[in-house]
C-alpha cells in the first residue's frame, strides 16, 4: 500500500506533469511551479482522491508549498 506522500505526489503529477521534477521542493507555490489554476485543479483532485472537503479558509499558499504541507492539509481535512 502506498503511503500518503506517494499518493499526493501522484495527484500533483496528474495535475501538472512538470511538478515531478520538483517533488522535493519546499516552495512549489513561491517558486511558481504551481499557480492558482493548478491549485484549484489540485483541490478538486485531492477532494476526489481522498474523499475530503477542503474548506475555503484552508486554501492558503502555505498549504500547497510542498508534498508534506499538502499531506498535512489532507490529514487535517480527514479528521
Amino acid at each position: 500500500m502506498e503511503n500518503m506522500n506517494e499518493k499526493v505526489a501522484q495527484v500533483l503529477v496528474t495535475i501538472k506533469e512538470a511538478v515531478s521534477e520538483h517533488l522535493g521542493s519546499k516552495s512549489l507555490v513561491s517558486e511558481g511551479i504551481l499557480d492558482s489554476l493548478d491549485i484549484m485543479k489540485l483541490i478538486v483532485e485531492l477532494e476526489n482522491t481522498f474523499d475530503i472537503e477542503i474548506d475555503p479558509e484552508d486554501v492558503l499558499s502555505d498549504n500547497f508549498e510542498s508534498v508534506n504541507a499538502i499531506v498535512a492539509l489532507v490529514n487535517k481535512c480527514k479528521n
